[in-house]
């Protein structure tokens, strides 16, 4: 198995040669995935002012709704994580922590730009 990285990147982005048409589909989901965590962070934050800042609770919330979707969606989220990550090569710490950034608001985007970089950088040179 022939792996290359690109010269700026750090060991754990190399991707296998063969590996290069199993990543694509996988970064995807994994972008797409984190642009929906991201998103519905967001709306679980008014959701909260709403209950929270305002006191509405219940029928009176009109995202009282909200929080269990969310959970679900995040679920999917770590999932798309845990199979790019696995796919090309991450520790686990790295996982660990590309996963935890789905629970900060609006830091889901930057890591999802930083990670989706990353690794077209590395199916960038694999094609070479």
């Amino acid at each position: 198995m022939v792996c290359v990285s690109t010269p700026d990147a750090r060991p754990d982005t190399a991707i296998a040669v063969e590996d290069a048409d199993a990543v694509r589909p996988r970064l995807t989901f994994f972008k797409v995935m984190a642009f929906i965590v991201g998103v519905g962070l967001l709306v679980l934050v008014v959701e909260m002012v709403l209950a929270y800042g305002y006191g509405l609770k219940g029928d009176a919330n009109p995202l009282a709704w909200w929080p269990q979707p969310h959970g679900f969606i995040y679920m999917v989220y770590l999932v798309a994580t845990a199979v790019l990550g696995f796919k090309v090569g991450w520790s686990l710490t790295k996982m660990v922590l590309v996963m935890l950034a789905g629970c900060v608001p609006f830091l889901s985007f930057w890591v999802e730009r930083r990670v989706a970089r990353e690794v077209e950088a590395g199916l960038a040179a694999s094609r070479r």
